[in-house]
């Protein structure tokens, strides 16, 4: 039986907040973050904000460059919890099977649900509204037969929209959409793609599982299933995230210390990416290497403090160093993870 999964995703969360508790804010470019004339991160950016460039991740000091007469508000995550616990019970009158991803992100499974309400486009209207009416605050959503694709669902009409992808849509919608698009697909995967040649998920799907998994290790086996919008991923009731990390497996295996640097770097940039995307920090940092031989080691020190960003997790994989082999025997995979997540004086939350 065809699922039915609901994807909601609230519109610039934080800033979007601020602006309806404080009037004075609406219709100015606000961005939600640490210290701008520290190291602080850009949590969220208003819509105004974004309009010169300013988004999520990025380092308030160059936010405040681009957007100079925007207004900065530290993030009050005691607040925002408040909101998304009221959210959380209003999905919670619809279905059980409702898996927060963030506090502003989450997935329901409405293929039956507790009112008896015919479709799940209706059911996400009605939700939407019931946000608007009693929350002030606005979400898009995308509704589709599995995970994978009502995320890319709730994308398409942002902000305040409402995308539909039905069972028999599927072949035709992933067909033309980018690769960019897959989950698990980063910024260096992406550009390794786009220099194969490789665009829209039609390219993909005209290489068979072998191919891909050849090209792209056990991470094939997931894009041979994403590309042909194919996701069997259950809607959890409860996650919690333990980790985040990212790995590479080279096409050679490598001697050469400066390249698997790079390499390693490359990944952490994408942990990090996610870890500010998504308010997270921790204070643990693991190395994971795999040899020629197919041995694989893996490293870890506990920080004294909490991190999410690329300088510093590069920093505590390159103390882990003199305890591997790196450099004396072939490498053939190269990766980092952060976990031990908690909470940070500057707003750091725990992974949800």
């Amino acid at each position: 039986m065809d699922r039915k999964i609901i994807h909601i995703d609230m519109d610039a969360f934080y800033a979007s907040v601020e602006q309806r508790d404080n009037p004075s804010l609406r219709g100015k470019p606000v961005v939600v973050g640490g210290n701008p004339k520290g190291r602080g991160v850009v949590c969220t950016a208003s819509y105004e904000a974004r309009k010169f460039g300013v988004h999520s991740a990025m380092a308030m000091a160059v936010a405040v460059k681009r957007c100079p007469h925007a207004v900065c508000i530290k993030p009050d995550f005691t607040k925002y919890s408040a909101i998304s616990k009221a959210l959380i019970a209003i999905y919670r009158e619809y279905t059980d099977l409702v898996e927060p991803l963030s506090l502003d992100e989450c997935y329901l499974d409405v293929t039956e649900n507790k009112k008896n309400i015919g479709t799940a486009t209706a059911i996400a209207k009605e939700i939407r509204q019931r946000i608007k009416d009693e929350l002030k605050l606005t979400a898009s959503a995308g509704v589709a037969p599995n995970k994978f694709l009502a995320k890319i669902a709730s994308d398409i009409r942002k902000p305040d929209g409402l995308f539909v992808i039905k069972p028999h849509q599927v072949d035709a919608f992933m067909k033309t959409l980018d690769i960019k698009n897959i989950w698990g697909v980063g910024k260096v995967t992406r550009e390794r793609m786009y220099g194969m040649g490789l665009h829209t998920c039609a390219d993909l799907q005209a290489m068979s599982r072998s191919e891909l998994t050849r090209r792209f290790g056990k991470f094939g086996l997931e894009l041979y299933s994403f590309c042909r919008g194919i996701d069997e991923r259950p809607v959890y009731p409860t996650h919690v995230r333990k980790s985040v990390g990212s790995e590479t497996t080279f096409p050679e295996d490598s001697t050469d210390i400066a390249f698997i640097e790079q390499k390693l770097k490359d990944e952490i940039v994408t942990v990090a990416e996610h870890l500010m995307r998504k308010n997270m920090t921790g204070r643990t940092v693991t190395l994971k290497v795999k040899y020629g031989d197919f041995t694989t080691i893996t490293r870890r020190m506990t920080l004294d403090r909490y991190v999410n960003s690329t300088d510093d997790i590069f920093a505590a994989c390159k103390k882990l160093f003199p305890d591997t082999e790196i450099g004396k025997r072939p490498v053939r995979l190269i990766g980092a993870t952060v976990s031990n997540f908690g909470q940070e004086e500057d707003g750091g939350l725990p992974g949800v």
